[in-house]
């Protein structure tokens, strides 16, 4: 193929290590037309035909379609704009595919029935505004009534999953688990609960040299204890008990007396619900947050130092 020589659609297979059949393929699709024929009436093709399909065979193996291919060899449109489009495409398909795999992973680690899988599925394809609309209206549950509350606006940001345009698996495994919790009746009451509590059980002023949340004076106050291996009913634990209880009377406005320490108690075992930390493990791995400590322990730890000191 030197020169203006043509060669057959055999010789031109062989130079390309496509077979005669794709060769033909591309050549009655127009992409490759051929340069002429021999006097048998066979098709001859000329030197840029081993060039060009080379472009195409690689554009091909890219996954990018013939319209497109046909109209880049003809130079209707430029190779960086077929490339553009295509990787826009691919990161779609991406996107696609990792909400995909994220479900079928949740299902294989759960075991779950066909029901569940096709609600996984259809939560996993939420576009981002559907996804807005169900943490909006979960949210808007859980603090109904308290919008004029001070704390409101920082808590509901800190409590808002916000998925990547471009999610992890493990960060979409989360939002499925996460969404199906935002459409469980039950948790939205409880959250809707301790919501109240949070902004009741407010301390109106640093008397007590602990923090003014109560969970985060739980937190506080007894994580220390933990550490070092306190006895919740051994007489080292007094002190944080006294000062628990005093900060809590601070708050309500009540005598620290025994009918305050059962109330706590209560206060304090409803606040003691596992999917109220997973929600917040969950948020963190969608969000890209550090994963939270659990206050399971301390409030385990807490009540049942009360509940030793109760008659």
């Amino acid at each position: 193929m030197d020169g203006d020589t043509l060669c057959s659609i055999g010789d031109l297979a062989r130079r390309t290590g496509l077979t005669v059949k794709t060769v033909r393929f591309y050549s009655d699709e127009g992409i490759v037309p051929p340069a002429g024929r021999s006097p048998s009436g066979y098709r001859l093709y000329g030197t840029d035909a081993v060039a060009r399909l080379g472009l195409v065979r690689t554009l091909r193996e890219l996954g990018v379609d013939l319209a497109s291919i046909r109209k880049v060899v003809d130079r209707e449109v430029s190779l960086p704009e077929v490339a553009a489009a295509h990787a826009d495409a691919l990161d779609v398909q991406i996107r696609v595919l990792r909400l995909r795999r994220a479900v079928l992973t949740a299902v294989a680690k759960r075991g779950s029935t066909p029901e569940e899988l096709d609600l996984m599925h259809q939560l996993a394809k939420l576009s981002e505004a559907e996804r807005r609309r169900l943490v909006d209206d979960f949210l808007g549950s859980v603090f109904d009534g308290l919008r004029d509350h001070p704390a409101f606006a920082a808590v509901v940001r800190s409590m808002t999953p916000e998925l990547p345009e471009s999610p992890e698996a493990e960060q979409v495994e989360a939002w499925v688990e996460l969404a199906e919790l935002f459409q469980d009746t039950d948790f939205r009451s409880t959250m809707r609960g301790m919501a109240r509590d949070l902004a009741t059980d407010r301390s109106p002023a640093d008397t007590t040299a602990l923090p003014r949340i109560l969970a985060d004076a739980v937190r506080a106050q007894v994580t220390p204890a933990l550490t070092v291996g306190i006895d919740p009913a051994s007489p080292e634990a007094d002190p944080i008990v006294s000062a628990l209880t005093a900060h809590y009377a601070h708050i309500v406005g009540l005598p620290d007396d025994l009918a305050l320490k059962r109330r706590l108690a209560a206060r304090l075992e409803g606040m003691d619900d596992p999917r109220r930390d997973r929600y917040l493990q969950l948020l963190a791995v969608i969000n890209g947050w550090p994963a939270p400590e659990s206050l399971a322990p301390p409030l385990a730890w807490i009540v049942r130092a009360l509940r030793v000191r109760m008659p």
